[in-house]
Formats: C-alpha cells, sequence, structure tokens
C-alpha cells in the first residue's frame, strides 16, 4: 500500500508507527490518540479501505478518487475535506507544475491522499513533530501546518514568474523575437491557473475562521490561520499585478510587431521607387537607341551629319529630366 507516513499520536507525540492500516485503527482507538495517516497516490481500493474505516462522506471519497478538482473546503458533518492545488517552479523550463492534495480532517484523524510531488508533507511532519505543544492541539493543527506549507511553496513560485515576467518586459524593447508573443501568451495561462489555484484559499482560509469558535478551534491556531491567509492574499495581489503587465506587454508588443511590420513596409516603398525612379532614367535612353538601332532602310535623319549626336543629346536629356522630376519627389 503506498503508505508514505503513518502515525498515532498523543498529546502532540508519536507513539507508535503502525505496519498497517488495521493496526493504526488498533492503536488509535486504543491509547485515545490521533492518527495521521499519509498516502502517495492510492488505488481506489485502498481510498475505499480508508473511507470505510472512518466513514468518509462518498461524495468526498468521489472527489480524491477523480482528481483535477479546484481548490475548495467542504464540511461533511465533523469531518472536513479539502482541495488543495499546491504548485513548483521548474528551472529548466521555465514553468509551473500544479498538484493536487487532498485532506481529510476528522475528531481524531488525518488523512492526506496526494498526487504529485509537492508539497513536502515529510517537512510538515517533522515541522509539528519537533513542536509537540502545537501538534497536540489536535488534526486541526494539521490541517494549519500543511495550508502553511502549501502557501509557503507558492512563494519561489511566484518569484520564478516574476523573473520570466521581467526577462520578457526587457525583450519587448530589444531586438525583434517572433516567439515573444507566444511566450508571453504562454506565460498568463499560467499566472491564470496559478491564480486559479490560489485564489480560493482565502475563501477556505476565511471559511474555517468563521466556524472556529462553533467548532471550537484553538485561539493560537486562529492566529496562525489568519497568518496564513494574510500571506495568501499577498501572493492573490501580485498575481493579479503579474496578469495585469502581461495583458500590457501582449498589448505593447502587438504594437511594436505593427511598428516593425510598417517601417519594413515604408523601407520596402522606398526601394522600389528607387528601383522604379532608375527604371524610368534608363528607360529614355533605351527607348531612343531600341528606335535608331532598328535596320530599316527609310528612316527619318538617318542620313543627317547631325543625327547621332542628337539622338545623344536626347538621351541625355531625357535621363537627366527623369532624374530632377524623381529626385524632386523624393523617389531617389
Amino acid at each position: 500500500m503506498p503508505i508514505i507516513d503513518n502515525a498515532v499520536y498523543v498529546d502532540g507525540k508519536r507513539i507508535t508507527n503502525p505496519g498497517s492500516l488495521e493496526q493504526t485503527f488498533e492503536y488509535m482507538r486504543a491509547q485515545g490518540g490521533m492518527a495521521w495517516i499519509g498516502l502517495f497516490r492510492p488505488t481506489p481500493e485502498e481510498v475505499a479501505q480508508v473511507a470505510a474505516e472512518f466513514s468518509l462522506h462518498p461524495l468526498s471519497v468521489e472527489d480524491a478518487l477523480s482528481g483535477h478538482q479546484r481548490a475548495k473546503l467542504e464540511r461533511y458533518g465533523d469531518i472536513l475535506f479539502a482541495v488543495l492545488r499546491p504548485a513548483r517552479y521548474i528551472d529548466e523550463t521555465e514553468t509551473v507544475e500544479f498538484g493536487e492534495l487532498h485532506v481529510f480532517v476528522g475528531p481524531d484523524f488525518v488523512v492526506t491522499i496526494r498526487h504529485a510531488e509537492s508539497p513536502n508533507l515529510a517537512r510538515v511532519r517533522r515541522r509539528l513533530e519537533g513542536q509537540p505543544e502545537l501538534l497536540a492541539r489536535g488534526p486541526e493543527a494539521v490541517l494549519y501546518a500543511i495550508l502553511d506549507e502549501v502557501v509557503d511553496e507558492y512563494h519561489p513560485v511566484t518569484e520564478g514568474v516574476r523573473n520570466d515576467l521581467d526577462e520578457i518586459e526587457d525583450a519587448l524593447f530589444g531586438e525583434a523575437d517572433s516567439g515573444l508573443s507566444r511566450r508571453i501568451y504562454e506565460l498568463s495561462s499560467e499566472v491564470i491557473s496559478f491564480q486559479r489555484a490560489t485564489e480560493p484559499l482565502t475563501g477556505m482560509l476565511e471559511s474555517l475562521l468563521h466556524g472556529a469558535d462553533k467548532y471550537g478551534v484553538d485561539i493560537e491556531l486562529q492566529r496562525s490561520l489568519r497568518d496564513v491567509l494574510d500571506h495568501a492574499l499577498r501572493i492573490n495581489e501580485r498575481l493579479s499585478s503579474f496578469r495585469a503587465i502581461l495583458d500590457n506587454a501582449l498589448t505593447v508588443n502587438a504594437t511594436l510587431v505593427t511598428q516593425r511590420q510598417t517601417e519594413t513596409a515604408l523601407t520596402q516603398n522606398d526601394q522600389v521607387k528607387k528601383i522604379s525612379g532608375w527604371a524610368a532614367i534608363l528607360f529614355g535612353p533605351t527607348l531612343v537607341g531600341t528606335i535608331y538601332g532598328m535596320n530599316f532602310t527609310y528612316m527619318p535623319e538617318l542620313d543627317w551629319p547631325w543625327g547621332y549626336p542628337l539622338a545623344l543629346a536626347l538621351m541625355a536629356a531625357t535621363s537627366v529630366t527623369l532624374y530632377i522630376v524623381f529626385k524632386r519627389r523624393h523617389w531617389l
């Protein structure tokens, strides 16, 4: 069974490491402690075993099995079901990878079902086990620590996106890059996906805080949850500003591309004018020379002594006149 970690805690201290889920259930009830079971990509049969033992609601189990859920928080009686969308930044590809984490929080148990490498729940366990007074506050403390870890892992992702955004801003007014529009669009899609993962967190945390008194959540945990909420709000604000900058960057890039195309067209038009002008200047002498190059016996001025000089003069006059005309019209 893909159990990453499985432990029973009493008063914030790990008392045993059961070898199976059956032993976990026995120790938990015998010692009156809290069970924390971590699963990684379990099969439907394995999830069904846990669901049957802890009486998990069928709808929440169905969501956990199907995956691809948006971040949300739902309550089924005395059991909380949370879906979180952790994220991590991949430096090699300059992309954001999103995972999915399902958390079941009951009166005396926590079950986490992870479908990706992130978040690092082993780090969460070490942190809580190093703070027995916090872990002794029960399953809500575990949920808080998981939420805190997910939000903390968002920070390096926002920094990675910020670096990508800086590169795009630098490239906007640099040399023309045919792939810049695509890169802006792809980064915009990542920011939108990132917002879909982070925005529901504020509502989830606010809901937890609103129901804290009703469900007897420790006052220190409430303060900690407010701190996580503050961090989530700041991340959402940064993502909103990123999205606005990218929208502007896409508009500016489209404007610059149009401007460059216009400048290219104008440059090509000037070149066409010059070529056409010189072609017209050369056409005059060519026309005169072609006419007088015809081998007809009877043609005007063939026997005239001044015919050749006059033909040369006519060629020169035609060329000079066309040159002056085109020069004044700025074709040359």
